[in-house]
């Protein structure tokens, strides 16, 4: 008997027919709502060419790529940052010391619970109290760090939880330490099982940057907001937004197929295994050990 048939009842006939039947009706109600979502854009004259004209000026495509430029520098310093500290705060949360283990649990917490919003408006406003300068990259960034990578903590403890416990005695049994059982043994196991949650989480981060907008940081959809609010090309906020979600899903469609190749990647390496011996080879070692 197969797994999946003990996880659950195998479909009938009927059941599959259903199944069949609920997956064409679906895939024809999503159809329909794109179709009629596309007609009331014609409808109101959102295909027009003034409203997309400006896309064929030099200036206009610089623009977008300043603000797809600034939207990746921030995802990119933020996400380096927020795999740190995630790092270093799962393995905190795992010590055995509670001295550790109670300040990393309060500040993960804490930053999990606090929206992602109120963080960058402290890491920017709250600075501005006081009269302190800061880089409205940086007052982004931290916000992200924190959120994200209390996210990342949690992700990498569980991932390191979900090896099976007789790996850690077994490395205990042969005289590893428990920083060498956490590097050497349970790390490349559970980075296997936690590469698709992490790679889902930094696609999180990547489109999170949008709230710079509300600190006028010039990523991708502020620039976008201000392209389309041009009233010489009939306010084009919707082609604007279309162009900037493509480019938005292209970022995390390539992020998504590099986590595939890496996972296959990761799945060819050769792992470790016991030297077969020969037969003749075997009895004699045994007959020694008599």
């Amino acid at each position: 008997m197969s797994q999946a048939s003990v996880l659950y009842d195998l479909p009938g006939p009927k059941a599959r027919r259903r199944n069949a039947i609920l997956g064409v009706a679906s895939i024809a109600g999503i159809v329909a709502l794109l179709a009629y979502i596309g007609w009331k854009f014609y409808e109101t004259g959102q295909f027009e060419a003034r409203k997309w004209e400006q896309f064929e000026y030099a200036a206009v495509q610089r623009e977008l790529l300043a603000g797809l430029w600034a939207t990746l520098k921030a995802a990119g310093i933020a996400a380096v940052l927020a795999l740190l500290f995630g790092a270093v705060f799962a393995s905190a949360r795992l010590s055995d010391k509670w001295v550790l283990r109670a300040p990393a649990s309060f500040v993960v917490e804490l930053f999990r619970a606090i929206p992602l919003l109120i963080l960058i408006f402290f890491g920017y406003y709250v600075p501005l109290q006081y009269g302190w300068s800061i880089d409205k990259l940086w007052a982004l960034v931290i916000g992200l760090v924190l959120y994200n990578g209390s996210v990342l903590a949690e992700i990498f403890r569980a991932g390191i939880n979900a090896v099976p416990y007789g790996q850690t005695e077994g490395a205990y049994a042969i005289g590893l330490r428990k920083n060498q059982v956490l590097r050497l043994i349970l790390l490349p196991q559970a980075f296997r099982s936690m590469l698709p949650a992490i790679v889902s989480q930094l696609v999180v981060l990547l489109k999170d940057t949008a709230l710079g907008f509300i600190i006028t940081y010039p990523e991708l959809l502020f620039v976008g907001k201000q392209i389309g609010g041009r009233l010489a090309f009939g306010l084009p906020y919707v082609p604007t937004y279309l162009i900037v979600a493509a480019i938005y899903i292209a970022i995390c469609g390539l992020l998504s197929i590099f986590a595939w190749w890496l996972q296959k990647q990761l799945g060819r390496m050769p792992r470790t295994a016991a030297k077969v011996l020969p037969a003749q080879d075997a009895g004699e070692d045994a007959a020694r050990m008599v």
